[in-house]
């Protein structure tokens, strides 16, 4: 009882400060404000389908799309011809009238709906091929061409083209439970990515005259239909990317003979396709764990790139439970693989490169694939699949199911820049990384980008740190101030569907990355973050979470309340900014403050009443008054005497020996709410961390006070010391502030002793 009377009068003093606060003129009455208030109307209703501990129920479902293709590369008309049949699972609870694909490359029409959402004035350049498309009337003769749909039995189906989804309407209701199969034959003309962008496509060499196709969204898909959304038919603008459908994949792709492709999936003949130099080269690095080895050689590709074939040949490619196909071919890639151990299971790290990628992509495209495959594994889950693939090509970033586009180019000379090399080594691991966000955990991109990108973005930072300590990663906190602190105008909350975001880059990545970065290494922990990540992961790996869904089981997995970070990093445009106010010094007295007193008449006590305790007085820097300009040695011998009187000579001695206190007045002209880190400097050069939870601002979102006893005199305080906060204004940040004297600085040289 004798250690909690000095409590309680310092008590005394904070509940005057609130009482007299409640005492001031009453404003009207008001909803919820808290930026602690619970996600109860932004979240949707718990169901059976999705629970509130953001694990999939019981009643929980997903369609299944499987596909069995047949694809013919043209490359004299740089055109891809298919047919399909589709069987597609009606797994829901619902009956189903009609069915919805994707035609995304629709996208690049003529009469594209899209070409006129577009607004903008001049670009920077224009190829002469792009200005001629763009104003001189000859658009790229893009887009599906359907030549038919039908059922099975060669009967036509009703079909409407809408932009880039078409509906088909089914002859008699698919039942739930029941399963229904339809063609599709089809052709389009590949676009040059190079010079008309885009996610797929080819890049044309003049001097050898020949092509490096990366093929995706080639074929018409599934739409997926859902507890959340129903159908997901909204259309394809291009940024949002895509909402697909889990199943499995039998897929026949012909190409000149001359050719080297690799795709999605397992290439079930590929030894007809390699010469038996190449092969055995394969199987050598099938258990090559150290090194990759060129499979096909740079020899090998120039000697293809002076012989265009007219013959063709076949590539047999079968794949389970992936929601997307994608392949690459030419004939000038050269090919190497290493083996990568998954506990008992080996994966084939592969790069796929032309010479013009050699020597920076020899050197370091298949080693990164193969430390991005260890690194997320443990992060998350193992990667279940086979083989992960990166490919050069020029201009490209874009992710499919075991394979990948990626930029990064020498000079014609081989040199390459540091700047060339950490982005290609960065795009890699981010693309390979797209293997476990979303190709496995299967969120909606079209509506949420920074479901996969921007949790990809966080894991790809940790690969990175794990393939080369100090890489210069993009996903910290302080790299998206700028962004943060710009024009509101101009910036849309993370929870924006994302082709109405502003700026793709830092709304999709590195914002949600950088809130990632700031929950693992302020708010929780590296322990709790890293269970709660993996055990989102882990729960929705094949499967199709939402943000809630991310949500809940961040805050279930870690048993932390974070309602209040979820609101103001992902649902506002707040931003932190976080300072040191003021600092006053106080000296300790038997005598009743004048705050003690009216706290003691509001309850109806006398001043006597109130006993034998100690206050704090705040030390006046203007005063002659020796006890009230930073303590005396009549302070502390009263502070002694209370001690000696009320405490054993055992209790004393465990008690800390106390000479300082202070009162730091915290502020908070940023929107957010955020832990406080402190970095206490003392005069003997010491220092001390102290972190207060976000919770302190819980009633007062614009300034917060804390009293600190301590040993030794405090000389400085800077907050966020190591920019782990995204703070936008480091200005206020420090005490005493650099500008001008404080009048801290006034009892540096006042020194209270024993």
């Amino acid at each position: 009882m004798k250690k909690i009377t000095l409590l309680i009068a310092l008590l005394f003093t904070g509940v005057l400060s609130f009482a007299q606060e409640t005492e001031k003129e009453k404003a009207p009455g008001h909803y919820n404000i808290s930026k602690f208030r619970q996600l109860k109307q932004e979240l949707p209703t718990p169901n059976s389908y999705r629970t509130a501990s953001g694990a999939p129920g019981h009643e929980y479902y997903q369609q299944k799309a499987d596909y069995k293709m047949d694809i013919i590369l043209d490359d004299d008309k740089q055109r891809i011809y298919g047919e399909e049949v589709i069987t597609y699972y009606n797994n829901s609870p619902d009956d189903l009238e009609y069915l919805w694909v994707q035609l995304d490359q629709n996208i690049r029409a003529p009469d594209a709906k899209t070409n006129d959402v577009k607004a903008g004035g001049p670009a920077s350049y224009y190829s002469p091929k792009k200005f001629t498309e763009e104003f001189l009337g000859k658009p790229f003769q893009g887009g599906f061409n359907i030549d038919y749909v039908k059922n099975t039995e060669d009967g036509d189906m009703t079909y409407t083209v809408n932009g880039t989804m078409m509906r088909i309407d089914l002859p008699a209701i698919l039942k739930a439970g029941d399963k229904t199969s339809f063609k599709i034959k089809w052709w389009y003309n590949i676009p040059n990515h190079v010079i008309d962008g885009g996610r797929s496509g080819f890049e044309h060499f003049e001097k050898d005259g020949n092509n490096n196709y990366v093929i995706a969204q080639f074929f018409p898909r599934m739409a997926v239909y859902n507890d959340v959304e129903g159908w997901q038919n909204l259309q394809f603008l291009g940024r949002g990317e895509f909402a697909l459908v889990f199943g499995d994949y039998e897929v026949n792709i012909t190409t000149p003979e001359d050719h080297i492709l690799d795709g999605t999936g397992v290439v079930t003949n590929r030894k007809e396709m390699l010469s038996s130099k190449q092969w055995k080269r394969y199987e050598q690095a099938l258990t090559s764990y150290d090194e990759p080895v060129v499979i096909v050689t740079q020899e090998e590709a120039e000697e293809n790139e002076k012989k265009v074939s007219k013959k063709t040949k076949t590539w047999k490619l079968k794949a389970e439970n992936v929601r997307d196909f994608a392949f690459a071919t030419s004939r000038k890639y050269i090919l190497d693989g290493q083996a990568v151990k998954l506990g008992e299971r080996t994966v084939m790290a592969i790069s796929l490169y032309s010479k013009e990628g050699n020597p920076l992509w020899g050197e370091y495209s298949t080693r990164v694939v193969a430390s991005t495959v260890k690194s997320y594994s443990a992060q998350m889950f193992d990667y279940p699949y086979h083989k992960a693939i990166s490919v050069h090509a020029k201009r490209q970033g874009m992710e499919y199911p075991m394979i990948c586009f990626n930029f990064g180019r020498p000079k014609p000379d081989g040199t390459y820049s540091e700047r060339t090399r950490n982005g290609m080594i960065g795009v890699i691991i981010h693309e390979v990384g797209h293997n476990w966000f979303p190709m496995i955990v299967n969120s909606d991109e079209r509506q949420w980008g920074w479901m996969d990108e921007g949790l990809n973005t966080f894991a790809q930072l940790l690969a990175e740190q794990d393939f080369e300590p100090g890489f210069p990663s993009r996903g910290y906190p302080k790299n998206v101030v700028d962004y943060m602190d710009g024009d509101q105008a101009k910036i849309a909350p993370i929870m924006t569907q994302h082709d109405n975001v502003f700026k793709s880059g830092p709304n999709a990545y590195s914002k949600p990355a950088a809130g990632l970065y700031i929950l693992r290494e302020v708010v929780l922990g590296h322990d709790l973050f890293d269970k709660a990540f993996m055990t989102y992961a882990q729960r929705w790996r094949f499967k199709h979470p939402t943000p809630a869904d991310f949500f809940r089981t961040m805050e279930d997995a870690s048993g932390t309340d974070l309602d209040w970070f979820w609101r103001g990093w992902f649902y506002t445009t707040d931003y932190n900014d976080i300072g040191v106010k003021d600092i006053k010094k106080y000296i300790v007295t038997e005598e009743p403050t004048e705050k003690a007193k009216k706290l003691a008449k509001r309850y109806g006590m006398t001043v006597d009443q109130l006993g034998k305790n100690l206050y704090l007085v705040e030390a006046d820097a203007n005063s002659t008054d020796a006890a009230a300009s930073g303590g005396s040695v009549q302070d502390i011998a009263t502070l002694n005497e209370y001690l000696s009187d009320n405490f054993s000579k055992e209790e004393r001695n465990s008690l800390k020996d106390t000479k300082y206190f202070y009162e730091i007045i915290f502020e908070k002209p940023g929107g957010l709410v955020m832990p406080i880190l402190a970095e206490i400097t003392y005069a003997d050069g010491s220092k001390e961390n102290k972190y207060y939870p976000a919770e302190i601002w819980r009633f007062n979102d614009k300034e917060i006070k804390k009293i600190i006893g301590s040993e030794k005199e405090i000389s400085s305080i800077v907050i966020d010391p190591n920019q782990l906060t995204a703070d936008v204004n480091l200005e206020n940040n420090s005490w005493p502030r650099k500008e001008s004297e404080s009048k801290f600085d006034s009892f540096k040289k006042e020194k209270i002793t024993d």
